[in-house]
């Protein structure tokens, strides 16, 4: 099983707001997923991020794929920092 870290989309319609979870890569979008690592909100001024770094670099740790989005999202709360300081 493939693990990627990736959004959902929730909220309503044109008024999009993202949870960051880890989910297998061959389920859907919204589909089911395994944990929540956090939430991103792009249409408040300034953006809301909140995500769990401690979560999210345990799964970074266990081999788990961030999608591009994801990526910039978790060099912004720093949990791509740990991660990489704690492969060293």
């Amino acid at each position: 099983m493939s693990v990627k870290l990736r959004l959902t989309r929730v909220g309503k319609t044109k008024q999009p707001q993202y949870r960051v979870i880890a989910a297998d890569s061959r389920r859907a979008r919204d589909g089911r997923f395994i944990e929540i690592l956090g939430q991103y909100n792009p249409r408040s001024e300034p953006s809301v991020l909140n995500i769990d770094n401690a979560k999210a670099v345990k799964w970074l740790q266990q081999g788990a794929q961030p999608t591009e989005r994801v990526r910039k999202l978790l060099e912004i709360s720093g949990a791509w920092a740990e991660f990489t300081a704690s492969k060293k």
